[in-house]
């Protein structure tokens, strides 16, 4: 009977206090702490701010806003808290926390503004993360998260931890439990949490996972004498060798106390003039200290008297040194926190070296893409032809100012490239067939006139375009489909303008095949290249299929040059940066085969890129390499990759 009756009193006792809790409002909880909140300190201001956020009233994520926006006031005539609307100069609206409305005006004299500084505002901010991580608005709690990742603290770890479990949508959920491994390896107190956090990101590539465990494995190099026995040591080191220079070595020794600095030359010199009395220094005559070895006997004595600090001539830093022990010693105390870290690095290291390789293979094959586009008009007029063309990076400097004339009349950048394309290919034909029956028809078999021929009129087209455009460089802007980059993780990624170009590459090799095999110019072209007195006599006119070839080259350079105008800027010089690389393509693929110019400029881009890889701050450089290797190569195989018989070949 008597336990029914104490049981009865207990519940009792505890629905008066769940009935009290529940008729607490904001404002008793602001008005238990007013103090503290009064005066503005970040030392005592914890509790009021904890017991705020912790209150679970719906106005407890309002006051915490207001007060860290600078926004929240006290009625000194009561001391209670509203926020408020400035009505004029002198009166404010003070509205309440709970409610939300007004509870009247008052004047300016009888308000006090809360100002926390930047430390009060940072607790505040900390504390505010429990509200936003469980906001409905899933763009609150991706803004939540975004802010921990980049100033997290291990006040935010706790709310976090809480907030996963009730997390509905499946990515923000992934977001948050990554965010709790990084806080946890950074503040939480349990060993135990700490590794298993650490070793969750074995194999990772995030720049978040090794930016949090960079600072576990920090170290420093201090003297083994006298170092604590629970001390988290990496290795000894010795003094002089490449991670402890001998000066590194003697500035700890110095710095730790355990030996005192020599006094220089200078040091010494000054010294002495500071004591010198009746003529002399310590009894010796000016007249005798003109020798290093006098002064230094002067300034020993001067020592021994103790006026000045001690000073030993056969001191070397190299002797200092020698003997000494020296530690790199792990800022992080746990063997098994910097044990695990060094592991998961390792293992971060690996995936990322392979991931970079995966990236520079893209790199490569991108670039080999541009340079096939840029090469594939010339396999023609140059592979198949015979024709040194030193003017068709101009073709494609004219298909590139072609696309950027089109895009001032068409704003459309979808359409405008779409009508420039083969807008281009139209203009740089027309020029090809127009150079062809003007110059090159004259020139064929003379390759020393053609190159000086095809050089002048480069010269002459990059000084029309100069005059034309101007100096300054023109935008061909791409379509907004092709922005960004198609991102596979943190370290492999690749543009889409680039995944445009290399498709196209891809296009114009299936059109380029299909003409040439496919077709009555590709058939008169091939009979052409390999006997053209046969092909004569069997009907074809050789003059009018060279004219054709060498505008259908002529064509696709300036189709090329589209695609590269969206890469690289335009101006009177994009010619000239790629036609060298075109004519290594075509050579070392091997001339007049476009399987060998496709295999060119594979091997060249992916060259390329590898020798900027090793020296990424000079293009210059890569370049040099690269031409070196490819006259070596040729050297060997002086027909290219793959050789083609016929007139082109020299057959």
């Amino acid at each position: 009977m008597l336990r029914s009756l104490v049981a009865a009193c207990l519940l009792l006792l505890s629905c008066s206090f769940a009935a009290q809790a529940q008729d607490q409002t904001i404002q008793d909880v602001l008005q238990e702490h007013a103090e503290i909140i009064s005066q503005s300190s970040r030392r005592t201001i914890g509790p009021a701010i904890d017991a705020i956020a912790g209150s679970g009233l719906p106005a407890a994520q309002d006051v915490l806003q207001a007060w860290q926006a600078r926004d929240m006031w006290q009625r000194t005539s009561d001391g209670l808290f509203f926020k408020a609307e400035r009505i004029d100069s002198s009166t404010y609206d003070l509205i309440d926390f709970a409610t939300g409305e007004s509870v009247g005006a008052t004047t300016k004299d009888d308000l006090e503004q809360l100002k926390p500084n930047s430390g009060i505002r940072a607790m505040i901010g900390a504390a505010l993360v429990q509200f936003q991580l469980n906001a409905p608005d899933p763009d609150l709690r991706r803004e939540a998260l975004l802010a921990i990742q980049r100033n997290g603290e291990a006040a935010h770890l706790a709310p976090l931890r809480a907030s996963i479990e009730g997390e509905t949508d499946p990515e923000i959920k992934a977001l948050k439990e990554t965010a709790e491994r990084l806080l946890t390896i950074s503040y939480d107190p349990d060993e135990t949490a700490r590794v298993e956090a650490i070793e969750g990101f074995k194999g990772s590539l995030s720049l978040d996972a090794r930016a949090a465990l960079n600072p576990v494995i920090s170290t420093r190099i201090v003297l083994a004498e006298g170092l604590s026995e629970a001390a988290n040591v990496k290795r000894e080191l010795r003094a002089g060798s490449r991670d402890l220079s001998v000066e590194a070595a003697y500035d700890l020794l110095v710095s730790a106390g355990v030996i005192e600095t020599q006094p220089s030359i200078s040091e010494r010199k000054a010294a002495l003039e500071t004591h010198i009395e009746n003529g002399a220094v310590a009894g010796v005559p000016l007249a005798d200290l003109n020798t290093q070895e006098a002064r230094d006997r002067a300034y020993a004595a001067l020592a021994q008297e103790g006026l000045v600090p001690a000073f030993d001539p056969n001191f070397t830093t190299e002797a200092a040194v020698t003997g000494v022990r020296f530690v790199e010693v792990y800022d992080e105390p746990s063997q098994a926190v910097t044990g695990a870290a060094e592991g998961t690095l390792a293992s971060i290291n690996r995936a990322v070296g392979l991931n970079q390789f995966f990236d520079l293979s893209l790199d490569g094959l991108s670039l080999a893409s541009i340079y096939f586009l840029a090469a594939i008009g010339l396999a023609i007029t140059f592979g198949v032809m015979g024709v040194i063309n030193m003017a068709h990076g101009e073709f494609i400097m004219m298909g590139a100012y072609t696309g950027y004339v089109v895009q001032q009349i068409v704003p459309d950048y979808t359409v405008s490239i779409l009508l420039a394309i083969p807008l281009a290919f139209a203009v740089t034909f027309a020029a090809g067939v127009a150079m062809e029956r003007l110059i090159i028809r004259w020139l064929y078999n003379r390759p020393l006139e053609t190159l000086l021929a095809t050089f002048g009129v480069s010269i002459a087209l990059q000084q029309l375009a100069k005059n034309i455009f101007g100096t300054q460089a023109r935008p061909l802007t791409s379509p907004g489909w092709l922005d960004g980059a198609l991102s596979f993780n943190d370290v492999v990624s690749i543009s889409y303008i680039r995944i445009a170009i290399f498709i196209l590459a891809l296009i114009f090799l299936g059109v380029f095949l299909f003409i040439m095999k496919k077709t009555r110019l590709g058939l008169e072209t091939r009979a052409v290249t390999q006997n053209p007195r046969m092909a004569a006599s069997m009907g074809i006119n050789p003059d009018k299929v060279n004219m054709l070839t060498f505008g259908l080259g002529s064509g696709i350079a300036g189709i090329a040059g589209v695609a590269i105008g969206l890469y690289a800027k335009v101006t009177s010089e994009l010619g000239s940066d790629y036609i060298v690389q075109s004519f290594m393509t075509v050579v070392v693929g091997g001339v007049g085969n476009i399987w060998g110019t496709l295999l060119g400029a594979t091997m060249i881009g992916f060259l390329q890129k590898g020798v900027e890889w090793f020296n990424p701050s000079n293009t210059l450089a890569a370049q040099t390499y690269m031409i070196v290797f490819i006259i070596i190569f040729i050297q060997f195989r002086p027909k290219g990759i793959i050789a083609l018989k016929g007139r082109a070949a020299g057959d």
